[in-house]
């Protein structure tokens, strides 16, 4: 079992534990922070996966509803939430790679994937790369091709002053040590939420803790642009990255909100569109993270997908 180390301070294994999730660390050439929200033995497992800028956190309201049925484990990407990024590549690429080696040595069998935003990406290389460890992928505000949908403007010039070499580092820096904790999660509510008086304020104080936190770790906001930087080049092939999709055998659950400030949900029905066999909701006032925003909604399709994608046993 691999060890948590930081700058200062202790690592706060507990901020999942009031949705009933245990925090694990596992040894995957350098360590990586998961959370176990349990679940029955035997049960089909569902592994869940946050995108850029994300943690384990992202899932703590759908989590133990869903491990009433289903064995489910939420972790951090490197560079992200308690998973150090610092000696290690935090690409698209590598971070799915590190996601099969979660499923081959931690999880032990094929998984659905519940994955949202850069954790589509994620996901959708991985089932690409290897089908055989993926049995199903459930697809919340992925990152999709958006050439001719093109994000909301501030957005866009965000990434592209992220995507400069050497400037997208201290523009981060220097803008990140401007804010306070309660700051910086507020204008990520603010981003990704349609309606931001939906943020749950435990989740919301949880973030805020974990913010203090990074503040500690040596690399972290390098490690973002690494990572948005790797995003960007996969979407800067549309065609590949469209032909990658539509090459994915699993069954696949898409659902995006139609208030997407990341994702326009016009590149999400044209994905639809792309892959008929998909099956497809569209949430009207609902912004990027609607698992956040509107869990129970999310929960619900989830749980009428799952039921005909990966039955539990009886």
């Amino acid at each position: 079992m691999a060890r948590m180390t930081a700058g200062t301070g202790a690592a706060p294994l507990d901020l999942a534990a009031p949705w009933g999730g245990r925090s694990q660390v596992a040894d995957l050439d350098g360590p990586v922070h998961w959370v176990d929200f349990g679940g029955p033995e035997g049960a089909p497992a569902v592994v869940l996966v946050h995108g850029l800028g994300g943690s384990h956190l992202n899932w703590v309201q759908i989590a133990s509803p869903l491990a009433d049925t289903y064995r489910v484990r939420a972790l951090d990407l490197a560079g992200f939430g308690l998973t150090p990024g610092h000696d290690r590549s935090t690409t698209v690429h590598a971070n799915a790679e590190l996601l099969a080696r979660f499923l081959e040595e931690v999880v032990g069998a094929p998984a659905i994937l519940v994955a949202n935003s850069m954790g589509g990406m994620v996901a959708l290389l991985l089932a690409s790369a290897r089908p055989d460890l993926v049995d199903g992928l459930a697809l919340i505000s992925p990152s999709l091709p958006t050439e001719r949908h093109p994000p909301d403007r501030g957005v866009a010039l965000a990434f592209l002053v992220q995507a400069t070499p050497f400037v997208g580092e201290r523009v981060v820096t220097n803008f990140e040590r401007r804010l306070t904790d309660q700051q910086r999660v507020s204008r990520t509510v603010n981003l990704c939420f349609a309606d931001p008086t939906r943020s749950d304020a435990g989740v919301f104080d949880a973030s805020v803790a974990l913010s203090a936190y990074r503040r500690s770790l040596q690399g972290v906001d390098a490690g973002y642009v690494k990572a948005a930087r790797s995003l960007l080049r996969v979407l800067r092939g549309p065609g590949r990255y469209a032909a990658l999709i539509r090459g994915v055998s699993k069954p696949v659950l898409l659902i995006h909100g139609e208030k997407d400030r990341l994702v326009p949900v016009g590149a999400a029905r044209r994905a639809a569109a792309d892959n008929p066999g998909w099956r497809t909701v569209f949430l009207p006032g609902v912004g990027h993270t609607p698992q956040l925003e509107v869990p129970d909604v999310v929960l619900g399709h989830l749980r009428t997908w799952l039921a005909d994608t990966a039955p539990p046993a009886k």
